[in-house]
């Protein structure tokens, strides 16, 4: 049995496996950390291994009771991953970037795939046929979209995500919603569309936190998982097991 551990910028995502399997799934604050650890370990006391993702800032008394607890794997830029990083800058590529990639090239073996992370950034990471990975983008998500036109101009106001909105926004706040919800669809087609053009039988993979909200929107053929960081985890951990 494993637990996989995927540390957010405001939220941490737990899942556990059995028998490659999801049995479990929870999702807490940061600052709730050691207190849900505590009762998932209760619940979970025969587990065998723990490997963890961070992007975010996990407070090292937690990191040290949790690497008490169980057997614990903590992925870094050092750990075995299943292409070859050809990004210019390695050191500064987010972990969570490379588990995604990797989890893309372990569970859709040659094949050119596009893995596209909607959460606190829009995250687009390119790993070609031959497990080279390539490189991407980064944006602002539509958090940050949000809140951007709210910070950066006197009058507009801090809206959040809606379900309804049109191209013509016929008020302030229906043009915000228009530009910032429009404009993220936009890019993502945009995206895809130039990676299909430049490279055949490309698998594209959504995730992240607006995964739901933003598949149900595209017109592109994809693969949507909200929690694919997760799934990578697990099945990275079997790939680093069998080649130990």
């Amino acid at each position: 049995m494993l637990l996989t551990i995927d540390v957010g910028n405001s939220r941490i995502k737990v899942a556990v496996f059995e028998h490659n399997k999801q049995v479990d799934f929870f999702i807490f604050e940061t600052n709730e950390a050691l207190k849900n650890f505590k009762n998932i370990f209760k619940k979970y006391f025969n587990l065998q291994k723990i490997i963890l993702s961070s992007v975010g800032k996990l407070d090292e008394d937690v990191v040290n009771y949790i690497k008490s607890q169980f057997q614990t794997e903590i992925i870094t830029h050092k750990s075995k991953f299943p292409f070859t990083n050809l990004y210019s800058t390695p050191e500064t590529l987010g972990i969570d970037r490379m588990v995604l990639a990797a989890g893309a090239t372990l569970m859709h073996p040659n094949q050119n795939r596009l893995i596209i992370d909607a959460g606190t950034c829009i995250t687009y990471d390119f790993v070609n046929s031959e497990d080279q990975y390539l490189g991407g983008a980064i944006s602002p998500g539509i958090k940050i979209r949000y809140k951007s036109l709210n910070n950066y101009t006197s009058k507009l106001p801090l809206l959040s995500l809606s379900e309804e909105f049109d191209i013509i926004g016929n008020s302030t706040k229906s043009a915000i919603h228009s530009g910032v919800i429009n404009g993220v669809l936009f890019e993502i087609e945009g995206f895809i569309s130039q990676y299909s053009l430049k490279n055949q039988d490309l698998t594209i993979i959504l995730t992240g936190g607006d995964t739901e909200f933003l598949a149900k929107r595209l017109k592109s053929t994809i693969f949507a998982n909200s929690n694919f960081l997760l799934e990578s985890l697990n099945i990275l951990s079997i790939y680093l097991n069998e080649n130990d």
